[in-house]
């Protein structure tokens, strides 16, 4: 092979959770496509607690995404889970060394031959991965799965803390509002992520460290958050930025049950008019204890419009698990609810999101606000109603329906441990607001999903990042 065929090696390291994993192995396989000279080797790091992870990391012949699953310690997951703090940062440091070895052993069997490691990209609650990168004298690129906007919250926040000694936790339950570089108007504290009020999280810790890479990939695209990417992009103190998405996620595996009912879910979406249906979906960690469930049953039924619900289960107190699926819904929802909405609502449980939201009949999208969900909302022009959980979703919401006014607002600073009832009227009138057809947002969804799709075309805003990228990876290794 020529020194111009040299072929360059990245090692993705993902967190081992779906929303980000998912992001992360498709931008993977974009790089892997884009480039013959580049090969992707995705280390799965063992959590075992999402179980749907497996049909994502499976290798194919043809393809040059390599999946290398690491040796799986069970007495030490059982015992980091015995305490749920910074459980996640635990667990990536615990994995160090299995990483260390792995990549070594790449090396090793590269060195003969005319690939190189080229650089390790990392997920955001990664950075303990750096180390070993430094220590291999390895270039480290970080993978965010949120947006630019949240990022460049998380990135000022991070610097009045360690650059100016700003006490955050002092703004916790507060109504003070910040001037913040990537948005245009001042963000509230209602609206930052719980745990920068956590002095024992650890998340701006993380997020220092983004500063030390070689550049940072973004899964967001220039027309959507043009203000956030420049405003990063101008900051010498921040690396590159590479905004490469939208990058959705596509179905995994199904089991034999799921197909079963995607059939009944799509086949009820048939026989409903284009535009009429208001989805439900809070994500793969989101759900609602009862008396919740009841006040969204009630405002549903008193809105009049079609529904499509996806109603998890709670996991069990005090674990660390994800919602499960009701064997019966009807013991948490009001007396009679499934039978006086029969003709215009179902109530499901894990919902195919991406799927549902491209047919024609959803009109409509109430959402936690996670950024996956956000980028599938805006691929397909589905208009949204923000409902956000936790993690970054509240500065996501924010975002969407104060700066860029193009969601509606079920309740913008709702925080799930915060144990506050949204009552049944407010919820009634975000979901009228949000399936008015003459709300205007709509317009703006159905030009931003033309955009979405001109950006990853040659010559579009993401494709020529995802240029810039990679001629970054292969000036490291020439």
């Amino acid at each position: 092979m020529s020194e111009t065929k040299k072929l360059a090696t990245l090692v993705f390291i993902p967190l081992p959770a779906i929303s980000h994993l998912t992001a992360a192995v498709q931008t993977a396989k974009l790089l892997a496509d884009r480039d013959e000279c580049l090969s992707i080797t995705v280390l799965i790091m063992k959590m075992q607690m999402d179980s749907k992870i497996s049909s994502y990391t499976k290798n194919s012949p043809d393809s040059r995404v390599n999946f290398v699953d690491l040796p799986q310690n069970d007495s030490l997951i059982t015992e980091l889970m015995k305490s749920p703090q910074n459980f996640v940062g635990r667990f990536v440091e615990s994995q160090k060394d299995l990483v260390r070895d792995a990549v070594v052993g790449m090396m090793k069997s590269s060195s003969s031959s005319s690939s190189k490691v080229a650089g390790f990209v990392i997920d955001m609650f990664c950075t303990s991965m750096i180390d070993v990168a430094n220590g291999l004298g390895i270039p480290t690129y970080v993978f965010v799965s949120s947006g630019s906007g949240a990022l460049g919250l998380m990135l000022h926040l991070q610097s009045l803390r360690d650059d100016h000694n700003v006490d955050l936790t002092e703004y916790k339950n507060s109504d003070a509002e910040i001037s913040v570089p990537t948005f245009v108007k001042p963000v509230p504290a209602t609206v930052w992520p719980s745990s920068v009020f956590d002095k024992e999280s650890g998340l701006l810790n993380f997020v220092k460290r983004y500063r030390e890479t070689q550049g940072i990939i973004v899964n967001t695209f220039l027309e959507f958050e043009s203000h956030q990417i420049k405003s990063i992009s101008d900051d010498e103190k921040i690396p590159p930025i590479y905004p490469l998405g939208p990058i959705v996620q596509l179905e995994g595996d199904q089991t034999d049950e799921e197909k079963q009912s995607h059939r009944e879910i799509f086949g009820w979406l048939d026989r409903q008019p284009d535009s009429s249906v208001v989805l439900l979906c809070f994500g793969s960690k989101g759900f609602f204890d009862g008396d919740q469930v009841k006040e969204i049953a009630v405002a549903l039924e008193n809105s009049g419009h079609r529904f499509l619900w996806s109603l998890r289960k709670p996991p069990l107190k005090e674990k660390i698990g994800f919602p499960g699926e009701y064997e019966n819904p009807e013991e948490v929802l009001p007396q009679a609810f499934l039978e006086r909405t029969v003709e215009i609502g179902k109530v499901i449980g894990w919902a195919p999101q991406m799927a549902v939201l491209s047919h024609p009949a959803v009109g409509g999208f109430v959402s936690h606000c996670g950024w996956n969900s956000t980028l599938e909302s805006v691929w397909c022009g589905v208009p949204m109603a923000v409902w956000p959980l936790g993690a970054e979703q509240q500065a996501n919401a924010f975002l969407l329906v104060k700066e860029l006014e193009m969601a509606v607002e079920v309740k913008m600073d709702y925080r799930k441990e915060s144990n506050v009832i949204v009552s049944a009227e407010t919820i009634e009138k975000a979901i009228k607001q949000l399936m008015d057809l003459e709300n205007g947002i709509r317009v703006k969804m159905v030009v931003l999903k033309e955009k979405s799709r001109m950006a990853l075309m040659e010559g579009g805003s993401s494709y020529n990042y995802l240029k810039r990228f990679i001629e970054n990876v292969k000036d490291s290794i020439s």
